[in-house]
């Protein structure tokens, strides 16, 4: 169980890992390498609970493969979601959820893996 528990620890950590630091490069690139497509799908991978529009824009301006990075990641970090309701920052809410899973994940499920095999 332990083994499992670490597995999952380490697999959500880095699926959440990997989407922020995408959108972290999305945010940072030029202006004017980006069309009103892909900043209306920038605009959407920064939501941490995504509606239906957001994610078609976001299906559109992302390769099959880092959309499905963004939506593994949004089932992760949708529980976390509420902390940063509200907020106009698009870094505040996509970084506050990803922070917060992180300590869930990396953290929580590392440290309940160790406890577990310590009693094991």
């Amino acid at each position: 169980m332990a083994g499992l528990l670490r597995f999952v620890s380490v697999v959500a950590s880095l699926i959440v890992l990997a989407s922020f630091v995408m959108f972290a490069i999305d945010e940072s690139a030029t202006a004017s390498d980006a069309s009103t497509r892909a900043i209306a799908g920038q605009a959407a991978a920064a939501a941490p609970d995504p509606t239906a529009r957001e994610e078609t824009l976001r299906e559109q301006a992302h390769s099959k493969p880092r959309e499905a990075v963004d939506d593994a990641d949004d089932i992760l970090i949708k529980p976390f979601a509420w902390a940063s309701d509200g907020s106009s920052s698009r870094w505040a809410r996509k970084g506050v959820p990803t922070l917060l899973a992180l300590l869930v994940y990396g953290f929580a499920l590392g440290f309940l893996a160790r406890a577990i095999r310590i009693r094991g």
